[in-house]
């Protein structure tokens, strides 16, 4: 049968999927939490011909956190990992390319990417497959 199963996880792996599916729920609880303010503060640094797409970009990333968020909550594995990967390479592209100073920022928002990937990895990793 190729039915898909996925081995009991222990209480640490448990504990990293929930912290990282909680990271992705606070993060769109965040940016809706300061829309006005941080939130668009972020996308200051796009041209001023961008205005009308700010609002368009915030709410596809508070979209894809918050989905992203809940999947890996409730329907966790090996998609889920692989889409939450993707959608930060996205997402850290795409701030790189606004404020590429970010990288150097003493609260590396962008660095703390790379530990984030790490763990989705593992956790991709210790997907098993019937």
């Amino acid at each position: 049968m190729n039915a898909r199963t996925t081995a009991p996880l222990s209480p640490e792996w448990r504990w990293l999927r929930l912290s990282l599916a909680g990271l992705w729920l606070w993060t769109a609880a965040v940016s809706l939490w300061e829309w006005n303010g941080q939130s668009l503060a972020l996308l200051a640094a796009l041209p001023a011909a961008w205005a009308p797409v700010k609002p368009w970009l915030m709410g596809c990333g508070v979209a894809a956190d918050l989905l992203i968020g809940m999947w890996l909550w409730w329907r966790p594995g090996r998609a889920a990992y692989l889409a939450a990967l993707g959608a930060m390479g996205v997402m850290t592209l795409l701030a790189s390319a606004v404020e590429p100073a970010w990288w150097l920022h003493p609260f590396g928002p962008l660095a703390k990417n790379v530990p984030i990937a790490a763990a989705l990895l593992l956790l991709w990793r210790q997907d098993v497959r019937a």
